[in-house]
Parts: C-alpha cells; sequence; structure tokens
C-alpha cells in the first residue's frame, strides 16, 4: 500500500488540523445564526421577554 503525505504526517499535526477545522464550523454555524435571528428581528420577529 503506498503511503501518502497524510500517512507520515505527525498526530499532533493532524489534531492540528482537525480542531481547526471543528472551530471554523462552530464560527460559522454561529454566524449563520447570528444572520437568521437579525434577519427576524428586521422582519418583526422577536422572542417574547
Amino acid at each position: 500500500m503506498k503511503e501518502t503525505n497524510a500517512d507520515k504526517a505527525p498526530l499532533r499535526k493532524r489534531l492540528g488540523w482537525l480542531v481547526l477545522i471543528w472551530v471554523a464550523s462552530v464560527l460559522a454555524l454561529g454566524v449563520a445564526a447570528w444572520l437568521l435571528r437579525l434577519l427576524m428581528s428586521a422582519a418583526g420577529l422577536q422572542t417574547p421577554h
């Protein structure tokens, strides 16, 4: 079986990429939720206080 660059990369580097992708996805989800809330507020939809 032929080894790829991913197989040769140290564990620390592969885990770093995993964490980076996870953080980016959480931030993207937060931005999407914030934009939806902004649009809903602009449309007059607000949560009761």
